[in-house]
């Protein structure tokens, strides 16, 4: 097998081709990308059910919206918790119940107390299920040219308005992905 360069922290944005219905329009942050195969969460796609239902102590620290996100199509009775630490947490200073992805983004371990991370997180979402390939899956998806990979930035994972993410990753990329920030929802109605 061919060595992996590891796509870790960085951000899956689903072209328009890509037919899955599970990602249509999909932002996923890569949790964890290496030979064995890549983990991750679909940013992009809030349920209508309140994280207070699901984990009362942590609905006062999760960011608004205030509701769990469906992280993809694996385990949907599965909880993972991705959390924004202002300044990234110095390597010697990194709160327990904490682990660092990429830079200022990483998991929390939901079965810690709340109130042990209460004064370091700047931002947390709570995500049931996750996105999975399994090894040399994505890098297939990716020469078939299902994803754009692109740089993601902390405040991806706290987006107050989840629906227009798509959207504004692409838009605020250098290159032509930004003009496919424009592609119609259904081209078909042009």
């Amino acid at each position: 097998m061919t060595e992996v360069s590891s796509l870790t922290g960085r951000l899956l944005v689903a072209t328009p081709a890509l037919a899955d219905p599970n990602f249509d329009r999909a932002v996923v942050l890569l949790l964890d990308h290496d030979e064995k195969g890549s983990l991750g969460v679909v940013l992009n796609r809030p349920t209508p059910v309140d994280v207070g239902d699901i984990l009362e102590g942590w609905a006062d620290l999760a960011g608004e919206p205030g509701v769990v996100f469906q992280g993809g199509p694996v385990q949907l009775d599965s909880a993972l918790g991705v959390a924004v630490i202002p300044g990234g947490g110095s390597v010697d200073r990194t709160p327990l119940g904490w682990r660092r992805v990429h830079g200022a983004i990483g998991l929390v371990d939901l079965e810690a107390p709340p109130e042990l991370l209460a004064s370091a997180l700047g931002s947390l979402r709570i995500f049931a299920g996750y996105a999975g390939w399994g090894p040399g899956q994505l890098e297939d998806e990716l020469a078939e040219g299902a994803w754009y990979v692109v740089e993601s930035e902390p405040g991806d994972v706290s987006s107050p308005c989840p629906e227009r993410l798509w959207r504004e990753v692409l838009r605020r990329q250098r290159s032509e992905l930004a003009m496919v920030a424009t592609y119609p929802d259904d081209p078909s109605l042009n």
